[in-house]
């Protein structure tokens, strides 16, 4: 019987990378997206080309009632989670803190934090010994930015991720005596579409030069990261961070 895992912001970039890297290593996934349903949809048709088991699940994972609908279509159409990764994110246009209106820092907040929190929620209700689960794995997908600040861009952003990462810490010690790990994984600079939301495609070209290993990332080397982390070599590692930033 497979493992089933639930990806949200599954439709593309990082996400995409994990769930069908988690699919070629045998789980069920449930790729998340918000409304971008024909990228969700190309994910799934690879999986299932593969010889894998996929479902599309449209959910703002912001929603509190769209996350409790989420995970019932997963229940049904997969069955129970044993696996979660916490990819769903976005970000703004680059600007100063003193340019940030209250409006943009509760959309970054909702989903990037409050989503995470109910995305979790609802994973450790369906595999907790405590609710009568048989355990599992959480990975949150944080930011470099968490330790670097992201000063002049997406400052917003990154104390999102800084949020995500202490809810990384506590949510561990809270559910490890009931069989679930949780890990995060701090991606640096990599090639997604996300730097377009930013403002600036070719981000990722105008900063590698000071990175120590001098480019960018793939989204396929962060899915490897994501991976091991629900591996059975990663048994003992919870409340743990992998740094995929290029060694900044």
């Amino acid at each position: 019987m497979s493992k089933i895992m639930l990806v949200t912001g599954g439709g593309r970039g990082i996400g995409a990378a994990v769930a069908k890297l988690a699919a070629r290593r045998g789980y069920a996934v449930g790729v998340n997206y918000h409304s971008n349903a024909d990228a969700a949809r190309a994910v799934v048709e690879e999986i299932v080309r593969g010889g894998g088991r996929a479902v599309a699940l449209q959910a703002d994972v912001s929603q509190e009632d769209q996350v409790l609908r989420m995970y019932g279509e997963l229940d049904q159409q997969l069955g129970r989670i044993d696996a979660l990764v916490n990819n769903a994110g976005i970000l703004e246009q680059q600007m100063r803190v003193d340019q940030m209106s209250a409006d943009r820092l509760l959309r970054v907040l909702s989903t990037n934090v409050i989503g995470a929190f109910l995305c979790a929620r609802e994973a450790v209700r369906r595999m907790s010994t405590r609710h009568g689960g048989q355990g599992g794995a959480i990975v949150n997908v944080s930011s470099a930015a968490a330790r670097l600040g992201s000063p002049n861009e997406y400052v917003d952003y990154a104390a999102s991720k800084g949020a995500m990462d202490t809810m990384t810490i506590g949510l561990s010690k809270e559910v490890a005596p009931e069989g679930i790990r949780v890990n995060g994984v701090r991606p640096g600079t990599i090639y997604t579409d996300m730097h377009a939301s930013g403002g600036e495609p070719g981000r990722v070209d105008r900063l590698k030069g000071v990175i120590p290993l001098r480019r960018g990332g793939t989204v396929e080397e962060v899915a490897g990261a994501v991976m091991w982390l629900f591996s059975d070599e990663a048994g003992y590692t919870s409340g743990s961070f992998i740094e995929v930033s290029g060694g900044n």
